[in-house]
């Protein structure tokens, strides 16, 4: 064997091991089964609960088609609380996932507060701000609108300050070289690149809001959510079925109109 031929064959990687699958998979189920134990977990308590959960199904089925009446106008209620949410919760993600971009500001002490302010914001789950608010402002939609957009900037500010440390450093580089101060350095080196995504973040989000925004009235937070309180509080089961369906179809075309929306820009 030649020189060539000696380096051509030190360069050819070796084959995976065949223990590495392996040992991932023990390491997967002793996870699973020591956090099963801790929670105690038990497959006897989860048979015995399936017949109950049976006649959970029966109860909810068929639904009462007639309350899709009475259920409309909360509905409609729970996606303007999604709209203005995502809305202001989008319009204050924008500069805030700017000044938690390393490639934007290059200063840890702006990054750095401007991301601890993002964790903080995704730490606190959207029931527990809905209550807070509710504690502040009473029951109705302007808790479940705040609630919204706190969740919803903290969500669309994190993936898109991903996606900005993500960008083509050479249009920012061209203008730095001629001189361009930050907001133009920003404003058209940074944003025409990353304008597309940050849409599709904010209907991601969006189409969350729709379902989180039912939810929230549990809390006092208004929407459809204060129905599903109502009606699984005296066991009409039936009419919690006909919110759960309506609730549904919304959420499916919803979904659908953002699929589309999103395939035309990017």
């Amino acid at each position: 064997m030649n020189t060539i031929e000696k380096e051509q064959t030190d360069h050819i990687p070796s084959p995976p091991s065949k223990m590495k699958p392996i040992f991932t998979a023990m390491l997967v189920l002793v996870l699973v089964l020591g956090s099963g134990w801790q929670i105690g977990f038990s497959f006897t308590e989860l048979l015995k609960g399936l017949p109950n959960m049976w006649d959970l199904v029966v109860q909810l089925v068929p639904p009462d088609l007639a309350y899709f009446q009475v259920i409309t106008s909360p509905m409609l209620e729970t996606i303007r609380m999604a709209v203005i949410g995502t809305t202001f919760g989008g319009l204050l993600a924008f500069p805030l996932a700017m000044l938690a971009a390393r490639n934007v500001f290059f200063l840890s002490i702006i990054t750095g507060p401007a991301r601890f302010l993002l964790n903080l914001i995704r730490t606190l789950p959207e029931l527990l701000l809905a209550a807070l608010f509710v504690a502040i402002f009473g029951i109705g939609t302007i808790p479940g609108i705040f609630a919204l957009m706190f969740f919803s900037l903290g969500i669309i500010a994190k993936l898109f300050y991903e996606s900005v440390e993500s960008i083509d450093p050479g249009p920012m580089e061209a203008m730095t070289a001629v001189g361009a101060n930050k907001l133009k350095w920003i404003m058209f080196g940074v944003v025409p690149q990353v304008m597309a995504p940050f849409m599709s973040f904010f209907l991601y989000a969006f189409e969350i809001n729709i379902r989180a925004a039912a939810v929230l009235g549990l809390v006092g937070a208004g929407g459809i959510g204060l129905f599903y309180e109502q009606t699984l509080g005296f066991f009409d089961y039936a009419k919690t079925s006909s919110i759960i369906v309506y609730t549904l179809g919304v959420v499916l075309l919803i979904d659908y109109l953002s699929t589309k929306i999103r395939e035309k820009l990017i």
